[in-house]
This record gives structure tokens, sequence and C-alpha cells, in this order.
């Protein structure tokens, strides 16, 4: 079992941990450290055991923060998981209906007399223009 020396506070300690989690445990140091740390930047020097206790208080806090957060984020996560799971067995919708106007038959058949007069009026009136002319 490895032997390894943290730092916290300024402080030594020898710890042994298991083999091949080495960088484990000097992360977890540091961050007992920087809690340390900033109770001797606002407090000054402190017995070992209170600093310890204190910087340990401080990480418990930040933990219980991040896991209430952790749970809010897993709570929301399985409301979507939900919302798409009901999305993709809901039956698709229906299609659109999109109605084209159909001109009526007596509609064409007007307007075609009515072209047929218009050409007629223009070939009688062109023919009485050079006529006159």
């Amino acid at each position: 079992m490895p032997e390894v020396t943290i730092m916290i506070g300024g402080r030594g300690f020898e710890v042994s941990c298991q083999e091949g989690e080495e960088s484990y445990l000097h992360s977890a140091a540091k961050m007992l450290d920087d809690e340390a740390q900033v109770l001797s930047d606002q407090i000054g020097r402190m017995p070992e055991a209170r600093m310890l206790l204190m910087a340990g208080l401080m990480l418990a806090d930040k933990t219980a923060a991040v896991e209430d957060r952790i749970k809010e984020v897993e709570a929301k996560l399985a409301e979507r998981e939900q919302e798409l799971e009901a999305l993709k067995s809901a039956p698709p919708p229906e299609p659109e209906r999109i109605e084209i106007p159909v001109v009526p038959p007596q509609v064409e058949e007007t307007l075609m007399d009515i072209a047929a007069r218009t050409e007629a009026l223009a070939l009688d009136i062109e023919a009485k223009a050079s006529g006159a002319a």
C-alpha cells in the first residue's frame, strides 16, 4: 500500500492509499487544502484538528449543495425523458387538409364566350379602322 505525503493548511500528513489511487488522494487533499487556506486567510492559525474539522465541514456543505443540484437536474431530465417517450408513442398528427379551389365548368365556358366576343369586337374595330383610313 503506497504511502503518500499530502499538504493541508501548510502541514504535511502521511497517508496510505490503494495502489493506483494516489492521484485521487492528491485531488481530494487539494480540495481540503483549498478550504483550509480560506480558513487560514480568514481566521489565521488554529489548532490542526479544528482546521481539518472546519475545512471538512465546508467541503461537506459544498458537496450537499452539489448533490441537491444534481437531484434537481436528474428530476428535470426524468421529466424531459417522459415527455420524449410520450411524444414518441403518440400517434402521428392528422395530415393537414389543404383545399385547392376548382373553377366550375360554367365559369370556364362563360370566360371562353367573353373572350370570343372580345376577339370578334377587336376584329370588327380593326376592320372599321382600316376602312376609315
